[in-house]
């Protein structure tokens, strides 16, 4: 995806040891909570599945703020993003209810796209609208911890689950 982010030309480009799918998005928590959480989380029992990544595209085309690849919604994925969020309000986390629409950031633009910017982007999502990856086999799911920074999100991992 980094060949893919070399043609934008616009953004801020997301690092590629930064590149993920959000399966919920947690807040903060106080660390009883979070115990409660790893111990559920570390109940999940589910397949591996493979994962496909294709398309790009923008939130709010007429002000995008972020550039993303599309994430294939197949039952697999689904199915796990279910079973984390009913981990997460086992645990006592109260998620938002919101659409899953999982993706990969690439880029993060400014509240006020410059024109130029735009006429780059545009043309980015023209030329790359049918991008895709092979699929690749996903074999677990991370806890991290996200800290805002000046240059963009910082994340820690602090646990790994396996598939089975």
């Amino acid at each position: 995806m980094e060949r893919l982010q070399s043609d934008l030309g616009a953004g801020r480009l997301v690092p590629p040891e930064n590149m993920h799918v959000t399966l919920a998005f947690l807040d903060q928590q106080e660390v009883p909570v979070a115990e409660a959480l790893h111990d559920r989380l570390s109940d999940i029992d589910l397949p591996a599945f493979d994962m496909r990544i294709s398309g790009v595209d923008v939130f709010d085309r007429r002000a995008p703020r972020l550039l993303f690849a599309g994430v294939e919604r197949d039952a697999s994925l689904v199915a796990l993003r279910d079973k984390v969020r009913v981990a997460a309000h086992d645990a006592g986390i109260e998620l938002r209810r919101e659409r899953f629409r999982p993706h990969v950031t690439l880029a993060r633009f400014r509240h006020k796209m410059q024109a130029q910017e735009r006429d780059r982007l545009g043309a980015f999502l023209e030329a790359h609208g049918d991008f895709s990856l092979a699929p690749f086999h996903v074999d677990g799911f991370g806890l991290y911890r996200s800290t805002l920074g000046h240059d963009g999100p910082i994340y820690d991992l602090l646990a790994n689950y396996a598939l089975q």
